[in-house]
C-alpha cells in the first residue's frame, strides 16, 4: 500500500512539474507575443507618422507651387510697368529730379523679387510703379508747359534744371500744376524775386531756388494768387469790398489768398479778409 502511495505521489510530482513547465513556457510565449505586438504597434505608429508627414509635405509643396504660379502670373504686368517707368525717367532727364522716385521703384522691385507666395503683394507693387510713372509724367508735362507758356527761350538759366525742378515742385505743391514757370531776372527790373504774368505764367529770379522750403512755397502761393486775380480782374477792380477790405492792393490780397492756402507770409489778414479772399480761388468776387 505504501508503495502504491509512493508511486502515486511520484507521478503527481512529475505531473505537477510538467504542468509548471508548460505554464512557464506559455507565460514566456505570452511575453514574447506581447513584446512582438508592442513592436509591431510601434512600427505601425511610426509608419503612420511618416505617412502623415509625407502627406503634409506633399500638400505644402502643392500649395507652394500654386502660390508661386499665382505670383508668376502677375509678374509680367509689373515688368511692363517698370519698363514704362524707365522710359518716363529717360524723358524726365534735365527736367525733373527723379531720385526719390527711382528709390521707390527700386524698393518695389526688391519687394517683388522677394515675394513668392502672395500675388497681392506684386499687384500692389505694380500699382505703386504705375502711380510713380503718372506722377513723373505729370511733372514732365508741367515743365514742358512752362517752357511753351513762357516768353520764349529756355525755362531756366542760372538756377539750372535742379533749381528749376525745386521751384516747379513748390508751385505744384501750392496748387499751380500746369501753370507755366519761367526763370527771368526781369521782375521789377530784377528787384522782385518772382512775378505773375497776365498771360497765365509765373517768372522767378534764379536765386530763389535756394530759398527755404517755407519761404519758397509762400512765394509760389503768392504768385499763383495773382494768376487767379487776373482771371477775375475786371470784377475784382470794380468791387467795393476789395477796395474797402484790401485798399485795392493786389499784393495784400495775394498775401491773404496765400494764407487761405496754408502758406502765410510776413503780412497777416483777419478772418473776414481771409473769407473774402478765399472766393478768388474759386473765381468768385463777392
Amino acid at each position: 500500500m505504501r508503495r502504491v502511495l509512493a508511486v502515486t505521489l511520484a507521478a503527481a510530482v512529475v505531473l505537477s512539474a510538467g504542468v509548471l513547465a508548460r505554464a512557464d513556457a506559455l507565460d514566456r510565449e505570452r511575453v514574447a507575443v506581447v513584446a512582438e505586438f508592442g513592436s509591431l504597434s510601434q512600427e505601425y505608429h511610426e509608419a503612420r507618422q511618416r505617412t502623415e508627414y509625407l502627406e503634409a509635405t506633399i500638400a505644402q509643396a502643392e500649395q507652394d507651387t500654386a502660390d508661386r504660379a499665382a505670383v508668376l502670373a502677375v509678374r509680367p504686368a509689373f515688368v511692363a510697368e517698370i519698363t514704362a517707368l524707365s522710359r518716363v525717367f529717360d524723358n524726365a532727364q534735365g527736367m525733373v529730379d527723379t531720385a526719390s522716385h527711382r528709390a521707390a521703384a527700386l524698393s518695389a522691385q526688391q519687394t517683388v523679387l522677394a515675394e513668392s507666395r502672395d500675388p497681392a503683394t506684386v499687384t500692389a507693387a505694380t500699382a505703386t510703379v504705375h502711380a510713380l510713372a503718372e506722377k513723373v509724367g505729370t511733372q514732365v508735362a508741367s515743365v514742358q508747359a512752362a517752357q511753351s507758356a513762357g516768353p520764349g527761350g529756355p525755362a531756366w538759366t542760372s538756377s539750372g534744371p535742379d533749381g528749376y525742378a525745386r521751384v516747379r515742385a513748390a508751385l505744384d505743391l501750392v496748387g499751380g500744376g500746369g501753370v507755366g514757370l519761367y526763370e527771368s531776372s526781369s521782375c521789377a527790373g530784377g528787384n522782385a524775386p518772382a512775378c505773375a504774368n497776365s498771360n497765365g505764367y509765373i517768372k522767378y529770379r534764379g536765386d530763389i531756388a535756394n530759398w527755404s522750403a517755407g519761404r519758397l512755397n509762400w512765394a509760389m502761393a503768392h504768385e499763383l494768387a495773382h494768376i487767379y486775380q487776373f482771371r477775375v480782374w475786371g470784377a475784382l477792380t470794380s468791387s467795393g469790398a476789395y477796395a474797402s477790405m484790401f485798399g485795392n492792393d493786389p499784393e495784400f490780397l495775394a498775401n491773404c489768398m496765400a494764407v487761405v492756402r496754408g502758406y502765410p507770409g510776413s503780412v497777416g489778414c483777419n478772418g473776414d479778409q481771409q473769407a473774402w479772399a478765399s472766393g478768388i480761388w474759386v473765381g468768385a468776387v463777392r
